[in-house]
This record gives structure tokens, C-alpha cells and sequence, in this order.
């Protein structure tokens, strides 16, 4: 179906806009296209765009996050050139329900994931558009006070949830928010992926913010610091910068473990942590890690995160996970479908809350994501959330989840096994029992957990994925041919077979 179109008559634009969609469904699978597409979007061709309607803002969001590639692609496969795709509310599409204020133009702002809203009339439209680098700026770099005037922070307390798993580290966030002159300095808050770090992060920002108007704050993670430091050298405004980060009261500081490796960038630190912590100002530090657990990072950094608080932030328990899909669905059915009285009238029930609440025990992002699927899925069949629905939706997601065991679990075990500290599997150290016991740990957060190369290396230390992909291996072949490993363990020199090994391991991880 390659070629130029020259016809631009209705009937050929109809016409190419349902082989589109018939382009669209081979891609994604005709299970898929059903669900997400048939009767519940409208394709047309007009003036060289495909638009593509659906019910309300909520689902242009979705579909445009999840499907807008295989669009692209079916369009260009079937138009022989690129097309702008654009997204419009189409008020016939959702059925008998009453357009709210949420449906309105005013909704219409920001900038998402590379696009824009713009309106047409009084219904919002998403044009996708890419900048040449196929990103957006990040805007991870918040102040207090700007040219523009006061920024905000998306994240506050208000809509965090609190439990057993992040309790002290919510109240050691208050008592930063609530003291002039805070009795955590540092205060060090870590975890792993998705359990609400930023969260806090953002919600001490907003919150001194809000208390104190007047405090000089500036949130940043540590890869902008990293990176406007190397700008400030290479531009000769070294003093530039100094100023800016060492003049602040507060100094959040987010993914901190990037520093690790970076032995001029941590110096630089080093003299801005000492600068505002002599000062007695605030310094707030978020991490995967515990700071001995960060490997390649100065020992003189270490010693200044941990002389102050440091608290760590467990997964959810049941209950906490619970609270965080009721509130998380009543929150986007009150701001995406129609506000207050279509929150009330299709509330998430109970028993499905409690069904994805127990399948989903990784982190907060996995629980929003199913939530979020459930409630796109009910509101393109314009059905009532219920558990059955839940089943079948989350069938492919909750196979991808892997709540069983966690990456802590392992590194306690393989510790435990090999005689060595999580410092040292975090380190750069060499040795032959430390890199043995790092292999089985890298091998077994891969197996048993949903964490890519990537995100392991970066764990472990900041090491690259290369590393994790050779490690891998090396323990697969051990496991082959069933080798004999030597270590040196505290108590003297130990011998196993490698499948005795994996399995005295996986037997204490399992749960």
C-alpha cells in the first residue's frame, strides 16, 4: 500500500482512513484494536491530518501514551509518507453521559510527553508533535524564585499516603516543613523504585514553600547538578553557579546516587553540602541506596549524608495499597471523567480495589498503572469497574509483576551466603568473593525480579549494563556445567556446587 496519495477526494480520504485502521489493527493485534479502538474511536482523514476522535481528555491521554507509535506507522504505511495525528473529544462517542467543565478547553495545557493540548472550539485536541531530539525539556529544576516568577512542584503531602513502610520518613518530612531550624540535617531518605521518594522530595518543597514564602529553595536531581557544573567550567561561570546552589535555605536534591564515579562532580558537592550545612540550612538528599551502599561514591560524602537522618522507605503493605488505588482512582475519574458526580457514581467497588491492591505489591507507579488501565478499559466500554472486568484487563499486567521478591531480599541473602557486606556489592571491589557473590546477585535480581540491565547496574552501584549482562552469563555457564565455586568465607574457605548454590539462595529469597 506504499505510494503518494494525488486523490484528495472525501470518498478516498474515507477510504484511506479505513485501511488505516485496518493497518492499525494488524500491528497491534485484533484482540487489542477491539478492546481499545473499535467503537470507541473515529478515524478521518482531513487536509493531510489524521484526527482521531474519542469520548473524553482522559482517553486521549491514553491512547496517545500507549498506541500513538503503531499509529504513526500504520498511517505512514498506508499514506506513503508521515502524517500529524491529532486526538479530538468527540461528544457523540461518549454515549449518554453529560460533558462536565472537565471536558471543557480549559483542560486544555501543558505540555505531555513531547505533545500539546490546543482547542478547537471548546474541545480540547492533542497535536503530536516531536522536537528533533524526540524529547521534551525535563524541567527537573524547580526554585523558588525565577524570572518568570514562583514555580511550583507537582507533588505534595496532601496526597501522600502514609503507612507503615514510609511513616518515620513522612514525619521527618513534616518536622523539616514545621522547624525553622530542622533537627534532620541531612535528612537522607532512600528506597527502592517507585515506593515515593520524590514524592516527599516535592511535597518538603511545596510545603516550606507554603509555610515560609520567603525561603530560598531549589530542587534539582543530581544529573542537572552534574551537568550544570561541567556547563559552568566549560563556559567559565564557575562563581555563576556556586552562588546559585550554595545561596539556597533549602537543597533538595533527588537521585543522589548519580554522583557515584564522578569524583571531580562529588567534590564540588562536597564544598556545596559543607557551604549550606555551615550555614544552618537544609540539605534533603533522595537515593536508591543507603549512602554505604553507593558505590564509587567519597568517603567523605558518605560521612556527611549519614550524619544526619537517615530513613529508608519500604514497599507498601496491603493496607497502605489499598488507600493508594481508592484515592488514585477517585482522583482521576474526578479530574478525567467528569468530575464529583462521576467520581461517586462509578467509584472503584471495594473488592476490586482489594484485588489489584493484592496482585500489584511492587511499588506505587505499578499500582497507578493498573489502576489507570482499569479505569480507560471501563470508560471505553462504558461499563462499571467490577472484578471480573479487573481479571481480565490486568491479566497481562499482573503477569508482568513480580511481587514475590525484591531486590533487598537478595542482596540480604547473597550477603548472608558469601560472607560479605552490601557495601561491598555495591562497590568497585575486585575481589574474588565479592565479585562471585555480585554475579549471583546481578543473575538474581533479573530472574526474579522486573528490573532491566540497566536499572540493576545502576543499583549496583552505577555500574554499567554490560557489567550485568557478563554476570549474567558467567553464572548461567557456572549453572551449565554445575562448576565447582571456591570462596573465602569469614570463617575460611568454602566449596559448592553452583546449582547447590542458586538453590540454597532462591530458597531463602522465595517467599
Amino acid at each position: 500500500m506504499q505510494g503518494a496519495r494525488t486523490d484528495d477526494g472525501p470518498r478516498t480520504a474515507e477510504l484511506d482512513a479505513t485501511a488505516i485502521t485496518e493497518a492499525l489493527s494488524q500491528r497491534i493485534g485484533s484482540q487489542k484494536y477491539r478492546i481499545w479502538f473499535q467503537n470507541c474511536a473515529r478515524f478521518a482523514l482531513v487536509d493531510g491530518t489524521l484526527r482521531i476522535g474519542v469520548a473524553n481528555p482522559f482517553l486521549v491521554t491514553w491512547l496517545e501514551g500507549h498506541f500513538l507509535k503503531e499509529i504513526r506507522a500504520a498511517a505512514q504505511s498506508v499514506m506513503g509518507s508521515p502524517l500529524e495525528v491529532t486526538f479530538t473529544v468527540d461528544a457523540e462517542l461518549g454515549g449518554d453521559r453529560r460533558r462536565s467543565p472537565a471536558d471543557s478547553g480549559s483542560r486544555a495545557r501543558g505540555v505531555v510527553s513531547g505533545s500539546s493540548f490546543r482547542c478547537v472550539g471548546s474541545v480540547p485536541v492533542r497535536t503530536s508533535r516531536e522536537t528533533p531530539s524526540g524529547t521534551t525539556t525535563s524541567g527537573s529544576v524547580v526554585e523558588s524564585a525565577s524570572p518568570g516568577g514562583a514555580e511550583g512542584l507537582r507533588l505534595t503531602l496532601d496526597t501522600f499516603v502514609v503507612g507503615s513502610s514510609n511513616e518515620l520518613a513522612y514525619n521527618a518530612a513534616k518536622a523539616v516543613i514545621r522547624e525553622q531550624q530542622s533537627p534532620f540535617n541531612p535528612l537522607f531518605i532512600h528506597g527502592g523504585y517507585g515506593v515515593g521518594k520524590t514524592h516527599l522530595l516535592q511535597g518538603i518543597c511545596n510545603g516550606v514553600a507554603q509555610a515560609r514564602p520567603q525561603t530560598r529553595w531549589l530542587y534539582l536531581s543530581a544529573e542537572d547538578f552534574a551537568n550544570q557544573f561541567v556547563l559552568a567550567l566549560k563556559t567559565r561561570k564557575l562563581e555563576i553557579f556556586r552562588r546559585r546552589m550554595r545561596q539556597t535555605e533549602l537543597l533538595a536534591i533527588d537521585d543522589v546516587h548519580f554522583l557515584a564515579s564522578k569524583p571531580s562532580t562529588q567534590e564540588e558537592f562536597l564544598h556545596t553540602f559543607n557551604t549550606i550545612n555551615l550555614a544552618g540550612k537544609q540539605v534533603i538528599l533522595v537515593s536508591d541506596a543507603h549512602p554505604k551502599m553507593i558505590g564509587q561514591l567519597s568517603e567523605k560524602l558518605v560521612n556527611r549524608f549519614v550524619s544526619g537522618m537517615v530513613v529508608k522507605i519500604d514497599a507498601p503493605d496491603l493496607q497502605t495499597r489499598c488507600e493508594i488505588c481508592r484515592r488514585f482512582a477517585l482522583r482521576m475519574m474526578n479530574t478525567t471523567l467528569g468530575g464529583p458526580e462521576s467520581a461517586r457514581s462509578g467509584a472503584m467497588p471495594d473488592s476490586v480495589i482489594r484485588f489489584v491492591a493484592e496482585r500489584v505489591r511492587t511499588n506505587v507507579r505499578e499500582l497507578e498503572g493498573a489502576v489507570l488501565k482499569l479505569i480507560a478499559y471501563a470508560s471505553l466500554q462504558n461499563e462499571p469497574l467490577s472484578q471480573p472486568m479487573a481479571e481480565a484487563v490486568l491479566a497481562e499486567h499482573i503477569e508482568r509483576c513480580d511481587p514475590m521478591v525484591h531486590v533487598t531480599d537478595i542482596e540480604a541473602a547473597v550477603g548472608a551466603y558469601f560472607g560479605v557486606t552490601g557495601a561491598n556489592l555495591h562497590s568497585a571491589k575486585k575481589g574474588r568473593t565479592v565479585s562471585l557473590a555480585r554475579h549471583f546477585s546481578m543473575y538474581l535480581t533479573r530472574k526474579h525480579t522486573s528490573m532491566s540491565s540497566s536499572e540493576v547496574g545502576r543499583y549496583m552501584g552505577n555500574k554499567n549494563h554490560a557489567t550485568v549482562l557478563v554476570a549474567c552469563k558467567k553464572v548461567e555457564e557456572m549453572l551449565q556445567r554445575d562448576a565447582e565455586v571456591n570462596w573465602e568465607g569469614p570463617s575460611g574457605n568454602k566449596v559448592a556446587q553452583a546449582k547447590a548454590i542458586l538453590a540454597h539462595l532462591e530458597d531463602s529469597i522465595v517467599r
